[in-house]
C-alpha cells in the first residue's frame, strides 16, 4: 500500500510539474518573441533611430510646428512662406520695394484713422504707437548665431571625427545643395528646404514603418548587387603584390 501511494504521488507530482511548465514555456517564448520584435524594430529604424520623430526634432514648439500638432499655426507658417516666395520670385518684387509699399499702406491707414474723427464730427481717437521691442531683434540674432555656430561645430566634428562614411555623406549632401543652388537662386533653395521641413517629417511619422521597410529593402538590394559585382568582377581584378628584398 505505501508503494502504491508513493507511485501515485510521484505520478501526480510529475503531472503537476508538466502542467506548471507548459504555461511558463509559452510565456517565456512570448516574451522572447516580443523582445526580439522590439530589438528588430529598433534595428530596422531609419539610421538606427531609437527616439520618436518628435524627440529627434527637438521636442519643443518648433517640432510641434513641423509635425503639424497645431494645424492652424503650421498652415499659417507655410502659407506665409509661400506668399513671400511668390512675391519675390514670381512677381519679381524687391525687398526694398516691398518694404516701402508696406510703409506707404501703413501711413495711409494711420492718416485716414487720424482724420476720420474730424470728418465724422467725433472726438479724436488715440492712435496706438507701434514699437518693436529691442529684445525681439536680440533674440533673433542670438538664435541665428547659435544655430550657425552649432552647424559649423557639427561640420568640424564630422571632418575631424575620422568616420569616413559620415564624412562622404555630408560632402555629398553639400555638393548636392551646391548643384541645386546653381539651378535656382538662394530664396528658392530656402523655400524648397522650408517646404521639405514642413512636409517630410510629418509624412515620415505617419508612414514610418512603410518608409523604414522600403529603405532597408533598397539597402539590402544594393548590398546584394554589390556582392554580386564584387564576386563577379572586382574579386577577379589582379592586385599587385609588393615583395620586399630579403636581407641576408
Amino acid at each position: 500500500m505505501p508503494e502504491k501511494i508513493t507511485a501515485e504521488n510521484l505520478l501526480n507530482n510529475i503531472m503537476e510539474k508538466i502542467a506548471d511548465n507548459i504555461p511558463k514555456q509559452k510565456s517565456v517564448s512570448f516574451f522572447e518573441e516580443d523582445k526580439s520584435n522590439s530589438v528588430s524594430a529598433q534595428i530596422n529604424r531609419l539610421f538606427g533611430r531609437e527616439k520618436p520623430v518628435h524627440k529627434v526634432l527637438g521636442g519643443g514648439k518648433s517640432a510641434d510646428v513641423l509635425l503639424w500638432r497645431n494645424k492652424k499655426i503650421s498652415a499659417s507658417v507655410l502659407t506665409g512662406a509661400t506668399a513671400i516666395w511668390v512675391l519675390f520670385e514670381w512677381l519679381n518684387y524687391h525687398f526694398l520695394t516691398l518694404v516701402c509699399f508696406v510703409l506707404v499702406l501703413g501711413m495711409l491707414a494711420l492718416f485716414l484713422w487720424s482724420n476720420a474723427s474730424g470728418l465724422l464730427n467725433r472726438s479724436a481717437s488715440q492712435i496706438p504707437r507701434l514699437v518693436l521691442p529691442g529684445e525681439l531683434f536680440l533674440n533673433i540674432s542670438v538664435s541665428i548665431g547659435a544655430e550657425v555656430n552649432r552647424f559649423l561645430g557639427i561640420l568640424q566634428d564630422i571632418a575631424c571625427g575620422g568616420n569616413l562614411k559620415q564624412f562622404i555623406m555630408v560632402v555629398a549632401g553639400l555638393w548636392a545643395v551646391a548643384v541645386i543652388g546653381s539651378w535656382c537662386n538662394f530664396l528658392t533653395v530656402l523655400y524648397i528646404g522650408f517646404v521639405a521641413a514642413h512636409t517630410l517629417p510629418v509624412l515620415y511619422e505617419r508612414y514610418e514603418d512603410q518608409v523604414d521597410g522600403f529603405v532597408y529593402q533598397l539597402l539590402e538590394q544594393l548590398q546584394h548587387n554589390y556582392r554580386k559585382l564584387d564576386a563577379g568582377v572586382l574579386s577577379k581584378i589582379p592586385k599587385g603584390k609588393f615583395k620586399g628584398k630579403k636581407s641576408e
